[in-house]
């Protein structure tokens, strides 16, 4: 898993839309939609729910995200902590 896979995570599950995340990201819907499921097979979970034009974290999606969140914030701190 890497720092983009969970970026692309947290914009879905924060739009609630894989179409919106991927405006949202500047890249093509099927190319985001491909990530996710990606994903979700590196991790053995079903992240979302897919249904109808929203999507909705499942209970491992609701566990990922505040974990998410943490490491994408500690990589921006990270990458601003180094010299120029």
């Amino acid at each position: 898993m890497d720092l983009r896979q969970l970026e692309y995570f947290v914009a879905v599950a924060e739009e609630s839309s894989i179409t919106r995340a991927a405006r949202r990201l500047r890249m093509a819907q099927p190319a985001l939609s491909q990530a996710i499921t990606r994903l979700e097979r590196r991790l053995g979970a079903r992240l979302f729910d897919r249904g109808g034009r929203e999507v909705r974290p499942t209970a491992a999606g609701f566990a990922l995200l505040p974990e998410a969140r943490f490491l994408l914030a500690r990589a921006r701190e990270l990458a601003d902590a180094l010299p120029a």
